[in-house]
């Protein structure tokens, strides 16, 4: 089906986050410091795909958050109270015979006004000036788990007591900067909602363009290729995460990316695909079947899980935790596997045994942004972390029915998941991915006029 750009015509390209918001996000992290302490956080590094190839670059998400500037192996300092400037930025440098092999560079220069530091210097002069940046600052915090990052402390701290008796002051203390950034990061602002509904947009019409496109004998690359061209098309140059295309019993493994099998007439097929938009995530999973009408065994499984996510979208509002939806969800699943009789006895009993798990093994949200499974954490203070408005998280409760000889033969291999991207707003909720059909009358609708 070939792109319909005059309906996207009415859907613009949203404005990209400014140098002042940018700004406010590290004024934030600054003032949640104690004081006389640095912010190291490096930038993304290429990575080998095979011999000289890399694979596509994709910029750490903290580093972006933090300053936007989009090329591999940067450095970002951040010196609160400094009076030169307290964001410096080090980055690759001008090198016109490099350039001409792999693209142009910023270049310090141009970075201060393009990306909103105070001062920029090019890597080759980082090792003779962090060291001096640092002096006399007394913690230090960096990601701990980043290699480049400790040895570019260590190597510092390393130049500091070597001078110690001419007055130099190592750090004293390097600690994990990555809780900071990720409380900040879990709270979106405007202007990361609306990249964030553009996203989701160009995500849904992906999953409009592989229901239309499916048919029996197609393989799952075939719609993988479909989905992943609308996004591309539309301006996102990547899938967010490995796009999942399961067909029949695929769709029963979770993370399924094999997407080489062959879809039969009789089988649901599962599609759990995203685009990424300026670095943010679009997450949407849609079940349907190969032929465009759903069996009536599989409208049965189907309809128990579309009425667990109705229900647990509408729980989504300020004040609830994700462990309150998720027990929802667990109730509404378990019930109808009594229905179903994939269970048997009471429903709290079954829910007290987790019996349900043989069919739902995996939790029913996750918090969206920068990355697919984004940051922040489910607990704060020791307690369950309560919804905020700006927090964005998925909702994708899913059924799994085994090929075991033990499940009737006309439910064996069926999986069915239905996900979609909610906001948290003042009042309630806002669905970000409703451009894309997921009731039973609907998705057939759409097949069948295809």
């Amino acid at each position: 089906m070939a792109p319909d750009t005059l309906t996207y015509s009415s859907s613009p390209r949203p404005p990209a986050i400014g140098l002042d918001e940018y700004r406010r996000r590290r004024q934030a992290l600054m003032a949640a410091l104690p004081a006389s302490s640095a912010v190291l956080m490096p930038a993304a590094t290429l990575v080998t795909r095979s011999n000289d190839s890399e694979y596509t670059f994709r910029q750490d998400s903290d580093f972006h958050y933090l300053c936007g500037f989009p090329e591999p192996d940067a450095l970002l300092l951040l010196l609160p109270g400094r009076e030169e400037g307290e964001a410096i930025l080090f980055c690759p440098d001008k090198d016109p015979t490099q350039e001409a092999w792999t693209g142009i560079r910023v270049g310090a220069e141009a970075a201060v006004e393009r990306y909103g530091v105070d001062q920029a210097f090019a890597n080759s002069e980082r090792d003779e000036r962090l060291a001096g940046l640092l002096d006399g600052r007394h913690s230090l915090y960096l990601p701990l788990g980043d290699d480049c990052a400790m040895a570019l402390a260590d190597e510092a701290r390393q130049q500091l007591l070597a001078r110690a008796r001419q007055g130099a002051r190592a750090p004293q203390a390097l600690v994990d900067v990555a809780p900071l950034i990720h409380e900040q990061r879990l709270i979106k602002s405007d202007a990361e909602l609306e990249l964030m509904r553009h996203a989701a947009r160009i995500s849904a019409r992906a999953h409009v363009r592989a229901m239309r496109s499916a048919r029996p004998g197609l393989a799952e690359y075939q719609l993988q290729a479909e989905l992943e061209h609308e996004f591309q098309w539309h301006g996102a140059r990547a899938p967010a995460y490995s796009t999942i295309v399961g067909g029949g019993a695929n769709a029963c493994v979770l993370h399924y990316i094999e997407n080489a099998a062959i879809l039969d007439d009789s089988d649901l097929v599962l599609i759990d695909a995203g685009a990424e938009f300026e670095l943010y995530a679009g997450d949407i999973t849609r079940t349907f079947p190969v032929n465009g009408r759903f069996s009536d065994t599989q409208r049965s499984v189907y309809e128990i899980v579309l009425s667990a996510q109705i229900r647990a979208v509408e729980a989504v509002r300020p004040g609830v935790t994700l462990g309150e939806i998720h027990r929802g969800v667990v109730r509404d699943l378990t019930h109808g596997l009594i229905e179903l009789g994939l269970l048997e006895g009471e429903l709290d009993a079954r829910i007290d045994d987790e019996s349900y798990r043989r069919f739902y093994l995996h939790s029913t949200s996750h918090w969206l942004g920068l990355d697919v499974h984004d940051v922040g954490g489910a607990r704060r203070d020791g307690e369950p972390r309560q919804l905020e408005p700006g927090m964005v998280l998925t909702v994708e409760p899913g059924l799994y029915i085994p090929a075991d000889d033990d499940i009737p033969a006309t439910l064996r291999g069926i999986g069915i998941r239905i996900e979609d991207d909610v906001a948290v707003t003042a009042t309630g909720h806002e669905v970000l991915t409703t451009d894309v059909p997921k009731r039973v009358e609907e998705i057939e609708a759409l097949m069948v006029d295809s």
